[in-house]
């Protein structure tokens, strides 16, 4: 997708947290990614006016994600609206779509065709492992992705393809889907209960995907350090706010994608650690 649009020393406006893969992607074809803070306080949410401001002649595009890596929350129907608004092309990364706890996530496609939806079938569908994936593109971007597409990747897998024909037509499906979506419901309450009550900060609660970034700056400013000492000592992995941008410095990333009951044993063993600081 940023090949079939994008030229060097093009823009793409991403926020700050983000998917840490996302400014590699755009540097990797030559491209400046341009950065705009969100912040917990006002639900990770962009503010358009900010936006508006780093727009010039070479931005291409904005890059967003709902529900979030990192972050875990949902873009609302008011901001989607607005960045529909703003004349430029919106890449919309919807992998978490399904995966949501009270409330349903809006596609950028409901406000507006000037958009590029990725999606695919390792989050909603637990198959990340397939490497099966889509696009969802205007159509004059259709051949040129067509083109590339055949020259660098020919197709998926035959298997990888099989197994998705079966995710989106066995009726039992849905089913499992609900199921999981329920349990990764539990442990979202009871990661977030555990981690307030050790005094991590969560203004936000996530309410999608399997992420809660939560502040961390009453125990430390260096979120790098604090991560790998809170394995060396506690052996329990988790990611540095800083890997998603430096608004998320001070923060830390926990990911419920595991059983209640390591996630219980985590927060335990977390809680003796926190104790060990002071």
């Amino acid at each position: 997708a940023f090949a079939a649009i994008l030229e060097p020393g093009d823009e793409i406006i991403i926020s700050d947290p983000h998917y840490a893969c996302y400014p590699n992607f755009v540097k990797f074809f030559r491209e400046n990614p341009t950065t705009i803070p969100i912040y917990d306080n006002s639900g990770f949410q962009y503010n358009v006016e900010d936006i508006k401001q780093k727009l010039t002649s070479r931005t291409k595009g904005i890059l967003i994600n709902s529900p979030s890596n990192p972050t875990g929350t949902m873009l609302s129907e008011e901001t989607l609206k607005s960045l529909s608004k703003l004349d430029i092309l919106v890449l919309s990364d919807e992998i978490y779509h399904g995966l949501t706890y009270g409330e349903k996530a809006h596609s950028m496609l409901e406000y507006t065709n000037n958009c590029i939806v990725f999606n695919g079938f390792s989050k909603l569908y637990a198959m990340t492992g397939w490497r099966l994936g889509y696009l969802i593109v205007p159509k004059d971007l259709i051949r040129p992705i067509q083109i590339m597409h055949q020259n660098f990747f020919i197709s998926a897998n035959s298997i990888s393809q099989w197994a998705g024909v079966a995710a989106l037509t066995e009726p039992e499906v849905e089913k499992y889907i609900r199921e999981m979506v329920e349990i990764y419901d539990r442990r979202r309450k009871v990661l977030i209960k555990g981690l307030k009550e050790l005094g991590f900060g969560i203004q936000s609660e996530p309410n999608g995907a399997f992420y809660v970034l939560a502040n961390a700056r009453k125990f430390t400013t260096n979120s790098y350090d604090f991560a790998f000492k809170i394995l060396e000592k506690a052996c329990v992995g988790v990611t540095p706010g800083i890997d998603f941008g430096e608004n998320a410095e001070g923060y830390i990333r926990f990911a419920y994608a595991n059983s209640l009951e390591n996630i219980e044993e985590a927060l335990s063993r977390l809680r003796q650690f926190l104790k060990s600081l002071n």
